[in-house]
């Protein structure tokens, strides 16, 4: 979720400040800003002892005289917390070196390997211009930019979509191109080569800060290198459909190619023998290209007072990674002014072929591995109520409150010895809250 036109920024704070002052310049302000339309947000996301997020977001549209339509958009969102880094839980403490290589940390015996440094800050901005050029062909094109301590993310894309049969069905054709390159903290490492750990020395001056020491050869970036790149090119098709006067069909296709780095340079893999104790840890790899193709149907169906909406995606890839998505909202009008919008959402993929949530110590190196949960078997669900609620003066505000859970699952995998009395697929839990506000 995501304005660079200063003269509008300007326009749009002297309006809202000349509004609390209560002076004549906001009628003013009123005139310069009749065809804008403000959309603003405030979104968090907080996981059970994991990752917390706090997003701003501000996106404004401009419709102009001939009926194009002018969008920017602004998010700024900041992440900290801790993020599993794919290594096992042991029945005894383990050492971890951080991203850095010029700190450690230590995790308890029995608990799930967690980086507690996890801190980034994200700013993206975006544009797009809308324009028709016949009464029944429109086309868009679009820009955005996003930027992270670590990483760049550059893309375009464009629309074309034409109306046909007194405009109750319209076909769409969008293609976008994204360049994104990744700058780890310490270096990116080599996949699949050996983690080097620390000796933990425990809190020798009582300051409740832990001391590590490395070994004496020890080189700061070994086994890694510099940034790394990727691209991403994505083709959809579709068309939507008026049914009757209550229901409205979408279909599309898409198909995305992406070549480059698609490696997590923060993810480790553990090493067991056949007692399943750790021997090593490595560092992930995966392939350097994935092609994917998904399919997507949408139906919304209007009661008198309600609104039904239901879509269904099936996604897959290369990477043996098949996925659905049932996702359904019922917006219940209650009276002109109000509704409230039960959502349910219901998610499952497969593991990717290289997905592994350790390597036995007896068997040969794999090509490409990682024990990411994200590329592995999982389902998850999404429950939330949405309220909304219109002023008097025409502006819409509304609050969201969701719960999200997702549960990683056994693809199959043997767990040797200690293993398998260990949670090795942990269920990761959240909590939404959303503010819009919309003038």
């Amino acid at each position: 979720m995501q304005l660079n036109n200063k003269a509008t920024v300007a326009s749009a704070l002297a309006g809202a400040a000349c509004a609390l002052l209560g002076t004549p310049a906001a009628q003013a302000e009123e005139g310069m800003l009749k065809d804008w339309q403000f959309d603003t947000a405030i979104l968090y996301y907080g996981e059970t002892d994991r990752v917390s997020l706090a997003e701003g977001v501000i996106n404004a549209t401009k419709t102009n005289d001939d009926d194009s339509i002018f969008n920017v958009k602004l998010v700024l969102d900041t992440l900290t917390g801790a993020s599993a880094n794919g290594a096992v839980a042991q029945p005894s403490a383990q050492t971890f070196s951080r991203p850095s290589g010029k700190d450690g940390y230590v995790v308890n015996a029995g608990e799930t390997p967690l980086d507690d440094t996890f801190r980034d800050t994200r700013i993206q901005v975006s544009g797009s211009w809308m324009q028709p050029f016949s009464d029944t062909w429109r086309a868009t094109g679009a820009v955005n930019v996003s930027t992270e301590y670590d990483y760049l993310s550059l893309g375009l894309s464009g629309l074309l979509e034409k109306d046909l049969f007194m405009r109750n069905t319209t076909l769409s054709a969008g293609l976008s191109f994204q360049f994104d390159s990744i700058d780890p903290v310490g270096g990116t490492p080599d996949a699949l080569t050996s983690m080097l750990i620390p000796t933990y020395l425990g809190d020798d001056n009582d300051e409740g800060e832990d001391e590590f020491e490395w070994d004496d050869d020890y080189e700061e970036g070994e086994n890694k290198t510099g940034s790394e790149s990727k691209t991403t090119t994505d083709l959809i098709l579709g068309v939507t459909q008026v049914i009757n006067r209550r229901m409205l069909m979408q279909f599309n296709y898409g198909l995305s190619v992406v070549d480059g780095y698609m490696t997590d340079p923060y993810k480790l893999l553990s090493v067991v023998d056949s007692a399943g104790m750790t021997q090593d840890v490595i560092y992930e790899g995966r392939p350097d290209s994935r092609t994917k193709h998904s399919f997507f149907w949408q139906t919304k169906y209007a009661l008198d007072n309600a609104v039904v909406d239901v879509s269904y995606r099936y996604a897959t890839d290369d990477w043996e990674i098949d996925s659905h998505t049932i996702d359904s909202r019922f917006r219940f009008n209650l009276g002109d002014n109000d509704y409230i919008q039960p959502h349910l959402r219901y998610y499952q993929q497969s593991a990717a072929e290289f997905y592994r949530p350790f390597l036995n110590q007896a068997d040969p190196l794999p090509m490409y591995a990682s024990a990411d949960y994200r590329v592995g078997e999982m389902t998850a669900y999404t429950l939330g109520l949405k309220y909304g609620h219109k002023m008097e003066n025409g502006h819409e505000w509304a609050v969201r409150a969701e719960y999200y859970q997702q549960d990683p699952k056994n693809a199959g995998f043997d767990e040797p010895g200690v293993l398998a009395d260990l949670d090795l697929y942990p269920s990761v839990k959240a909590v939404i809250l959303q503010f819009n506000y919309h003038f």
